[in-house]
């Protein structure tokens, strides 16, 4: 992908779900080294939007392309996003518990002989490369034999996040990633983060901690009732700020539903 080529281009999308319009006239692009912060309360769309983009289902209308390539709806997949160079990271689900870590990083994909055996210790050396390298992993005791289940919280996302990042992601989505963590491991994985934006990928970050959000992002896209009703880029605003405009944003609307 050149340097000028977006990650993301979602032109007039729209979703319905009967006659629930789920998403109205979506524009949304983001760049190949930019952190987009997606704000909005439960029912803005948000999910919606992330499941058009990983492949869960198609839009009603409109199209979109990832770093220049037009998705075909017809054989668009969440294995097709991957293909695309979608990766997404969700809340705490996306690791086997009981497998060790070399084999969370490979699943699905993994690295085999010519006969189809897979090849275990090169995914090892992988693992640790990833680990070491590309997340800075280096707390005491976790090597890539060790289980997930004696991983905190926030060092289980910086698994996922190193997992999406090896896989050549042209755009990492995390959704809601430091819900239930402690301010301890929420600074772990809001490290591995900064990591995403230093190996120039790009990244969708969905949360409800507005804190969070405004350290990570370099812009604020802004959602409610299925549209998007801002785009504010960080030097723009200040937190506080943010706050208030999201503040204001639901009272308004709310003051005019009741007038």
């Amino acid at each position: 992908m050149s340097e000028n080529t977006a990650a993301l281009q979602m032109i007039n999308i729209e979703k319905y779900f009967g006659l629930v319009h789920a998403l109205r006239n979506i524009n949304l692009e983001v760049g190949s080294n930019e952190i987009i912060g997606l704000i909005g309360d439960n029912g803005a769309g948000k999910s919606t939007l992330v499941k058009i983009l990983t492949g869960v289902f198609p839009p009603t209308q409109g199209e979109f392309y990832i770093a220049g390539r037009k998705v075909n709806y017809k054989n668009y997949s969440v294995k097709r996003a991957h293909e695309y160079g979608i990766e997404t990271v969700y809340q705490d689900k996306s690791l086997g518990e009981k497998q060790p870590l070399w084999r969370n990083f490979f699943i699905g994909r993994q690295v085999t002989y010519p006969l189809g055996f897979i090849n275990v210790k090169k995914e090892k050396e992988i693992a640790r490369e990833i680990m070491l390298n590309t997340i800075g992993f280096r707390g005491r005791g976790i090597t890539v034999d060790s289980k997930v289940n004696k991983l905190s919280g926030g060092e289980r996302q910086g698994v996922a996040i190193g997992r999406a990042m090896h896989f050549e992601a042209e755009l990492i989505v995390l959704d809601e990633p430091t819900v239930a963590l402690s301010l301890k491991e929420v600074r772990k994985v809001l490290n591995f983060v900064h990591k995403i934006k230093e190996a120039g990928k790009a990244c969708v970050y969905i949360s409800h901690d507005m804190q969070d959000v405004y350290e990570i992002s370099d812009r604020f896209v802004i959602m409610d009732r299925g549209e998007i009703v801002a785009s504010i880029t960080k030097q723009d605003i200040s937190l506080k700020a943010l706050d208030e405009f999201l503040l204001g944003y639901a009272q308004g609307l709310k003051d005019k539903e009741h007038s």
